[in-house]
């Protein structure tokens, strides 16, 4: 089973749960972005965008899924395999204003990222300040 599996418990398409704790939803469709948006009035919604090839990304990666403490329905978290979904990530980019980079998480509230960052700085980012 390769990381992206793993990620997700399994094969690809058995849904939102992660081995890990994090209710992952994948996020691998443009509509998302408008949902995203919508959602982001009632709850924070998080996207962290994922490289399934690097090794940085995926020591970014093991990193958060160590210190995620957050209670379920707190956060709607979107997990996006940059490698699978390049559309995707560019729709990000361009809708948040916000320039690309692996691995990155976004944090939306209201329609517009709050606070983003990239690479060891995601590690920095207390996701309960945001709830």
């Amino acid at each position: 089973m390769g990381l992206f599996g793993g990620l997700f418990g399994g094969s690809k398409g058995d849904g939102e749960n992660s081995s890990s704790g994090i209710p992952w939803i994948p996020l691998n469709s443009v509509v998302q972005l408008k949902e995203i948006k919508e959602a982001s009035s009632s709850r924070p919604q998080v996207i962290f965008k994922h490289s399934t090839s690097c090794g940085i990304s995926r020591m970014v990666l093991n990193m958060f899924k160590s210190s995620y403490g957050l209670e379920n329905g707190q956060m709607d978290l979107y997990f996006l395999d940059l490698l699978a979904n390049r559309d995707v990530s560019n729709a990000v980019a361009s809708e948040f204003g916000v320039m690309h980079q692996s691995p990155q998480l976004l944090i939306i509230k209201n329609g517009v990222v709050v606070i983003h960052d990239s690479h060891s700085a995601i590690s920095d980012i207390k996701l309960e300040q945001y709830v």
